[in-house]
């Protein structure tokens, strides 16, 4: 055992090309070809992103026209969260059923409906119809872009290709604010509908070119279709090398002998350890979890609702009535800052982009919570004390201090809790439970979602709108202390190995599997390892 530790350990020896011995270069038309994925998929984040960036400008000029009330606004921002809860439960199931490619189809579908009734809607119900319907849209896009991303990227780049939904969350805030400011000088019944309507189009053009997508190879391996995701493998994986070890973790944990090859193969639902019963994934995920997994659930549900309970739809929905509190009263100049807002954002996310594989997701999580509840704190400040000299005259550096922490809040929000909370939660899940887990995070994090948007301004009447940022601050600072103490860093490890990270004892539900590995197997094993790290200084170097 000592010389098949020493064989292996002495195996990926440097060669010319920096790489391991016995690990072919990495084919870097499969990287563009995994990145295209990635992007492809991650658009349909943009539909979120384009409603929540229109609506905060909109719904000033939805008020003035159809005349309702501050309750009503907070409900017709907000309803959308709780709407998508619809949508990404339903997600979860249909993306099993059909495919991830055929679900993030459907999903533009469903929200360019939406968006054309809120485009052409006449009253307040009718709008409330058309959000109904864009929001399970939205949810659909919110459950399945992480997924499928996570599913086609090689372990390496993961983190960097599974942040883009953030990245086209952002962008899509960005084009909303753009849009209000570029309709907000026609005329007040035209206006905030083109707002509203435009959104229709990114939608078709997402359907159209998702077709020219793979699907998901773990999808094609859970359904017996190994030929087809050995060719989606060969085109995503740095290597020959790679792509045979990602189908063989993809195997074990679809509960498929390793020895079993071909085409087309028969699969049936995995058995659990020790016993024959088909898997409840309802029953192991929430009723009766193992330690381990209720870890992975913990965390999943925990960062979720972090995300949204500090506060962030506060700021970027609300912002241009944070900013009117600041003493910015007219429209385009209110509508004209915003826009900055949504530059920072956009900005700051690409920051996180370039640096999860690189520092890793517990550092930028850290980082961004803390200075997110500075800003924070920042802003109540700032709030508190324009709103006691009102009155009286106006404080031109309280309201310098409310404009740079809102820019500081969002920039902290987009460099590592944004991006990283949809990178980890897509990457935790055994295979099997991977689908209905990530619905649960969604879910959670839209009702969370909806929560804080429908209630901020009755909140700020109550606490005032400064004391509303001071409690935000706090939830924001228990978050930090959650991330520290529960969440372990998964930077470079497989989908498949991150079950020994959180105790879960193997992926497959098989217990044999891990005992049966061959010489071979563990060698394979040590030379990925090395390639993974090999491809990082890469990534480092760039």
């Amino acid at each position: 055992m000592a010389e098949q530790h020493k064989e292996a350990t002495n195996t990926p020896a440097a060669s010319d090309d920096g790489l391991p011995n016995g690990v072919a270069p990495r084919k870097k038309t499969n990287v563009r070809f995994a990145f295209a994925c990635a992007i492809l998929a991650s658009m349909t984040s943009i539909l979120l992103g384009y409603d929540i960036g229109v609506m905060s400008g909109a719904a000033l000029f939805i008020k003035e026209d159809l005349k309702i009330t501050d309750v009503e606004v907070e409900v017709l921002l907000g309803i959308l969260n709780l709407y998508s809860l619809i949508g990404s439960f339903a997600a979860g199931r249909t993306s099993d059923w059909i495919g991830r490619r055929l679900t993030i189809i459907l999903a533009a579908v469903i929200f360019f409906v939406g968006a054309f009734m809120m485009g052409f809607s006449v009253n307040y119900p009718m709008l409330m119809a058309g959000r109904f319907v864009a929001g399970i849209g939205v949810g659909y896009a919110l459950m399945i872009a992480p997924v499928y991303t996570a599913e086609v990227s090689p372990a390496s780049s993961r983190g960097f290709l599974t942040s883009f939904p953030e990245v086209f969350i952002n962008l899509g805030i960005l084009l909303g604010y753009v849009s209000n400011y570029g309709f907000s000088h026609l005329s007040l019944k035209l206006g905030w509908r083109l707002m509203l309507g435009v959104g229709a189009a990114p939608s078709v053009v997402l359907a159209l070119m998702v077709l020219g997508m793979p699907e998901s190879p773990r999808w094609l391996v859970m359904k017996g279709r190994l030929a087809d995701a050995r060719a989606v493998l060969d085109k995503t994986s740095a290597s020959p090398e790679e792509a045979a070890l990602r189908l063989a973790e993809i195997k074990a944990a679809a509960g498929i002998p390793a020895d079993l090859d071909g085409d087309v193969v028969a699969t049936a639902a995995p058995k659990r350890a020790g016993g024959g019963e088909e898997r409840d994934v309802w029953k192991e995920l929430i009723l009766s979890p193992a330690p381990g997994v209720r870890r992975v659930l913990l965390s999943a549900l925990g960062i979720h609702f972090f995300q949204q309970a500090s506060g962030i739809d506060s700021v970027v929905l609300y912002s241009p009535r944070v900013f009117q509190s600041a003493g910015i009263t007219d429209k385009s100049k209110l509508l004209g800052t915003t826009c900055a807002v949504g530059v920072a954002k956009t900005l700051f996310i690409l920051v996180a982009t370039f640096t999860l594989d690189r520092f890793g997701r517990r550092p930028l999580l850290l980082a961004s919570t803390g200075g997110m509840a500075a800003c924070l704190v920042g802003l109540g400040m700032g709030l508190t004390v324009i709103g006691h000299h009102q009155q009286q005259h106006r404080v031109p550096w309280a309201v310098g201090v409310c404009i740079a922490s809102i820019l500081g809040v969002v920039g902290f929000f987009s460099i590592g809790l944004g991006p990283i909370t949809w990178v980890y939660s897509s990457e935790i899940f055994p295979l099997h439970l991977r689908a209905l887990g990530c619905a649960l995070g969604v879910g959670l994090n839209r009702v969370t979602s909806g929560v804080i948007s429908m209630t901020f301004l009755s909140l700020s009447k109550g606490i005032t709108i400064g004391g509303s940022f001071f409690l935000y601050a706090g939830v924001a600072s228990i978050a930090w202390v959650f991330f520290f103490t529960y969440l372990p860093e998964t930077r470079g490890r497989t989908l498949e190995q991150m079950g020994e990270l959180f105790g879960i004892p193997n992926m497959a539900g098989d217990d044999g599997y891990q005992q049966q590995q061959s010489p071979e197997k563990e060698k394979d094993n040590v030379i990925e390892m090395a390639s993974t790290t090999a491809t990082t200084s890469d990534v480092r170097k760039d």
